[in-house]
């Protein structure tokens, strides 16, 4: 499998509440808690030949302070200003039919919001193709260390990715 250009996909929601119910720390897209216009976004890279989608969420206050490490990162624009974090902690495993690729073109149709959410999807991607390299090894490292045994202090905060392989394949084994 090779990894190609990144780019920003969509997830399954469906598959998202799979995963949401084996461990609650992949985000919500649940009706029944007000989620269910949450966009779960991410970019794809490869790790051990599986496909892994990265979240890429929103930045809040506490991140301002954090410093990039082992499981996270900080998407920074043109300005300097943080625009974005990728979790690597919580990336999950995905194939073809369970993800879409996010159309950032300009359309006429689009409302303010449209536009500005765009850009900042343009401004995200454009930051995560630069750091391409960088977010791929890390995520591949990371993905080692939690799925060997070793003394990596940060596994606590990542999600069991045997247990996301075994749900992914379960379910494209009952998309069938």
């Amino acid at each position: 499998m090779i990894q190609e250009r990144l780019n920003l996909y969509l997830i399954d929601m469906k598959y998202v509440r799979d995963l949401h119910h084996a461990d609650d720390r992949v985000s919500s897209v649940s009706p029944q808690i007000g989620k269910q216009h949450r966009i779960y976004v991410g970019v794809v890279v490869i790790c051990n030949k599986r496909k892994y989608l990265i979240p890429l969420s929103h930045p809040v206050e506490k991140h301002k302070k954090m410093k990039p490490r082992a499981d996270f990162d900080k998407i920074i624009d043109k300005r300097g200003k943080l625009i974005g974090v990728l979790n690597y902690n919580l990336m999950v495993p995905v194939t073809d039919e369970q993800i879409q690729r996010i159309d950032l073109g300009k359309m006429r149709t689009d409302t303010p919001a449209d536009k500005h959410y765009k850009d900042l999807c343009i401004d995200e991607l454009t930051w995560c193709r630069r750091n391409q390299e960088n977010i791929v090894n890390k995520a591949n490292v990371l993905y080692s260390l939690c799925m060997e045994p070793s003394d990596y202090k940060g596994k606590d905060r990542c999600l069991d990715y045997k247990k996301m392989e075994k749900i992914c394949d379960k379910y494209n084994s009952n998309k069938k």
